[in-house]
């Protein structure tokens, strides 16, 4: 039996609603708490104790602590036995975790810039130039995705759903939801609708939260 699971974060976080939905996905029972902007705070030494960068999702899984989104989604996908998730053979827990990677070390910096300043009006990132070649920066990594998603003709690591669509179908839904030109991407518009066939994209990936 899993733990008891505690989920430190508010829902609205991208990176809670990857830990969110991979709880759904797995059928774990869990609690959560609203931390981040808004609501409790994660600069008081408390919080930090818990995770020193000060940011969410911190989860307890019961006496453990863990922070970093796609770390906590493995966790919890091993902790439930979902080798369907994230396999145990070791070629294709890398094709998984180097889509998972991709989407941390790659695709999410690309749309820093643009997002920043759309979506979050975030003085520091007003600046026109620099939203364009973000969104063009974006574009660019959105173009790999698809890319791959035409090669397996399914989902990221192949034909059948992982963790790896967990966290990119969450910045998938972030892109589509940013007001910028986008080029025609047909196999991410596929992949979209796979996705939304699975109650936890629903609820925590497309729920209408960029």
């Amino acid at each position: 039996m899993t733990p008891p699971v505690r989920i430190l974060g508010k829902a609205s976080s991208i990176n809670v609603r990857k830990v969110l939905w991979t709880c759904e996905e797995a059928g774990i029972a869990h609690e959560r708490e609203d931390y981040g902007s808004g609501f409790a705070p994660t600069d008081t030494p408390d919080f930090l104790a818990l995770n020193p960068n000060g940011l969410v999702p911190v989860v307890r899984i019961g006496e453990a602590v863990l922070w970093e989104s796609n770390t906590i989604c493995r966790c919890l996908a091993g902790l439930a036995g979902r080798d369907d998730l994230l396999p145990r053979d070791p070629l294709a827990r890398a094709r998984v975790e180097m889509w998972m990677d991709w989407q941390a070390t790659e695709l999410n910096p690309s749309w820093r810039h643009a997002f920043l300043g759309l979506v979050r009006r975030d003085p520091a990132f007003a600046n026109p130039a620099q939203i364009a070649a973000g969104a063009r920066a974006w574009n660019a990594k959105m173009a790999i995705l698809d890319a791959q998603l035409a090669r397996t003709g399914a989902y990221a690591a192949g034909p059948d759903f992982t963790l790896a669509d967990v966290v990119l179908g969450v910045s998938v839904n972030r892109w589509l939801m940013t007001p910028i030109e986008r080029p025609a991407l047909p196999a991410v518009a596929a992949y979209v609708e796979r996705l939304d066939a699975r109650p936890g994209f629903r609820a925590h990936g497309r729920n209408g939260i960029p």
